[in-house]
């Protein structure tokens, strides 16, 4: 038989996998959204505004989208910041060289500079709230 002690270690080490299960659906759907917003055509590009935005829109959308996804990861890799930077500033990178393959884009090293700090800027307030919470017993 299980102790109560056990018992309470089985549901917390459940609820932690299912809280890493949202994060890992969480974090796939965010993904999945930027290479459709980085690699589709113009006409089907979704946009805050309008096709019209002022630029300073645009940087926003960028930052954001990214530093979200930064928080995603770095919540699938608590105390990894180094990996979850990386892994975030090569998205960046590798989705900004993808766009070279699709006519009209061009590769522009502001825009992978947005991104990419937007991605670790998301990584740092995550990992800053990660060192706050509470960890689970071991």
């Amino acid at each position: 038989m299980f102790s109560a002690f056990e018992a309470a270690k089985r549901t917390i080490g459940y609820a932690a996998d299912m809280r890493r299960n949202h994060f890992i659906a969480a974090g796939g759907i965010c993904l999945a959204l930027v290479i459709y917003a980085t690699l589709v055509r113009l006409a089907g590009k979704p946009v805050l505004v309008g096709h019209a935005e002022a630029y300073w829109i645009i940087v926003i959308e960028r930052f954001s989208v990214y530093a979200l996804l930064g928080f995603l990861l770095s919540f699938l890799l608590p105390g990894r910041f180094a990996v979850a930077s990386s892994l975030v500033t090569a998205v960046a990178i590798g989705l900004e060289c993808a766009q070279t393959l699709i006519p009209d884009y061009h590769f522009g090293f502001l825009d992978v500079l947005q991104k990419a700090t937007g991605g670790v800027v998301g990584v740092i307030l995550a990992q800053t709230i990660l060192a706050f919470l509470p960890r689970p017993p071991a």
